[in-house]
């Protein structure tokens, strides 16, 4: 399965501080992408990070491509929120090319979950 995640750099999550919140959305979905077999693919050679951090910018390339890809992870609906509410129709456009969107923050098992 070949896929594409989004960590939004400017969440806090939980009480924990920006840097701290980062690292647990990457963590989350880190873990998810393992336990389900994951490839991350870069659809820009020139991305520094295997994950987007701007939705813009991961609809232009998915765009782009014109391909339909697997997956589109990100680590809770907070974290699209915004762009959700401002740009509906381009977050329709980018679904649309996933056969999937998952949410990772509820396939966490609370009880196992580090907070970092």
């Amino acid at each position: 399965m070949k896929g594409i995640y989004f960590i939004n750099e400017r969440l806090p999550v939980q009480s924990l501080t920006l840097t701290e919140s980062i690292t647990l959305q990457i963590d989350s979905i880190g873990t998810y992408i393992k336990e389900h077999n994951i490839d991350i693919i870069k659809l820009n050679p020139y991305q520094i990070y295997d994950y987007y951090t701007n939705p813009h910018a991961l609809l232009f390339d998915v765009k782009k491509q014109r391909e339909q890809l697997d997956c589109l992870l990100y680590y809770s609906l907070r974290s699209l929120e915004d762009f959700i509410y401002h740009y509906p129709a381009k977050w329709l456009i980018l679904k649309s090319f996933f056969k999937e969107v998952i949410e990772v923050e509820n396939h966490i098992d609370r009880n196992v979950q580090k907070v970092v």
